[in-house]
């Protein structure tokens, strides 16, 4: 049997950057789970380059626990690492490479448990789901769900494993990513009345963004940090020459937004501002001027009540009553909006995650062990 140092050594060798197939990934862990007699269900997207996974271990007709990792890692480009990002180095009692954290660390140790699994007596099932794309908008987990959503049996419970250094974690702000495209009309910059700055236009949606991030600050909770929904924008780019008018602006903006609050309602501001202020002043300038919205990815928040049975079990396998939130999203709200309530708990901390020299304490994973081994005693008969 492998250890979940030696599972999370073959795991970090798969280079399962987004912009990656993860199927070799994939294809592994189906044939480690098929190695103890487990079927696996793979969900492919369209091309086939990419799947997840779903397996289950005991009986199918009752409800079980869901154990969810997501298989793709961040780019590492332009990151100054001192080990080889795609292989696992130990060194001082942390174990490095690109993952360890987010989160393959904890794949690592729910397969490490699949042969106990497989030999104890259940009286509910334990369901493995590995899922691709949670980097770029937790693209992948949609399709699998789809398919867990129409079954009979919805699973009691869904463990995140997103690194929390093994802290029980039930809520987290949800996240809407927008792409806005201004385009106006060129002219020589010596006659730039006569043309529509997209430019000068974006820095007015921009500018309205910032106002919108400011009210928001109205209505708090004390459970996040900040405790408050917040707006930014991360990319603009626009313009060809300092002495040509921009006919061209594009900006992407995102919303993280607490659970209660929906981010989509900041996007519906923007845009009605872009109708009734923005637009007429450019048509009046050229008719042809536009203002496009872009949805890039959205995921919802994640709120789980401290006195639900999600709760009292999360507690009970790590130990730990302490609950908290995460600044970071998750495929968590995503299941929990299918019926399926869910925690957030892993080996390893975000501060680690998506840096350089990224890396889990041994203690870590030896914890996420101990707290499967106490899942699994509760599941016995």
């Amino acid at each position: 049997m492998s250890s979940s140092r030696e599972l999370l050594r073959t795991l970090v060798g798969f280079d399962t950057t987004s912009r990656e197939s993860n199927l070799q990934l994939i294809e592994f862990v189906r044939d480690y789970l098929a190695g103890f007699g487990v079927a696996s269900e793979l969900v492919f997207n369209a091309e086939r380059s990419k799947a997840n996974l779903f397996a289950s271990v005991g009986p199918a007709q009752v409800p079980g626990i869901v154990l969810s990792g997501h298989t793709d890692v961040v780019p590492v480009d332009g990151q100054p690492w001192t080990v080889p990002p795609f292989a696992l180095t130990e060194r001082d009692g942390k174990l490095f490479g690109r993952g360890t954290a987010d989160m393959k660390g904890y794949i690592a140790c729910v397969l490490a448990l699949v042969p106990a699994l497989v030999e104890a007596p259940l009286r509910m099932p334990v369901h493995i789901a590995l899922s691709y794309d949670e980097e770029v908008g937790c693209l992948g987990v949609r399709s699998l769900l789809n398919v867990l959503e129409d079954r009979p049996v919805k699973p009691l419970l869904c463990i995140i494993g997103e690194p929390t250094e093994l802290k029980p974690v039930l809520g987290h702000k949800g996240k809407l990513a927008m792409r806005c495209d201004v385009q106006g009309e060129a002219c020589h910059s010596a006659y730039a009345p006569y043309g529509v700055n997209a430019i000068e236009q974006a820095a007015a949606l921009i500018g309205e963004l910032g106002r919108i991030g400011q009210r928001l600050r109205e209505t708090q909770d004390a459970r996040f940090d900040p405790p408050f929904s917040t707006v930014q924008t991360g990319v603009i780019s626009g313009g060809k020459a300092l002495n040509i008018v921009p006919a061209d602006c594009r900006f992407d903006f995102e919303v993280r937004a607490l659970p209660a609050q929906d981010p989509g309602a900041v996007a519906d501001e923007l845009k009605a501002y872009a109708e009734q202020h923005v637009l007429p002043r450019m048509r009046a300038v050229s008719a042809q001027s536009a203002i496009r919205f872009t949805e890039l990815s959205a995921y919802p928040g994640l709120v789980t009540d401290e006195r639900s049975q999600a709760a009292e079990l999360i507690a009970a396998f790590c130990g730990s009553r302490a609950f908290g939130t995460v600044a970071f999203g998750t495929e968590g709200g995503l299941f929990d909006a299918v019926g399926i309530p869910t925690v957030v708990c892993g080996p390893g901390s975000m501060d680690q995650g998506h840096k350089p020299d990224e890396f889990v304490k041994l203690e870590q994973l030896a914890g996420c062990d101990a707290m499967l081994r106490r899942m699994l005693d509760w599941i016995r008969l």
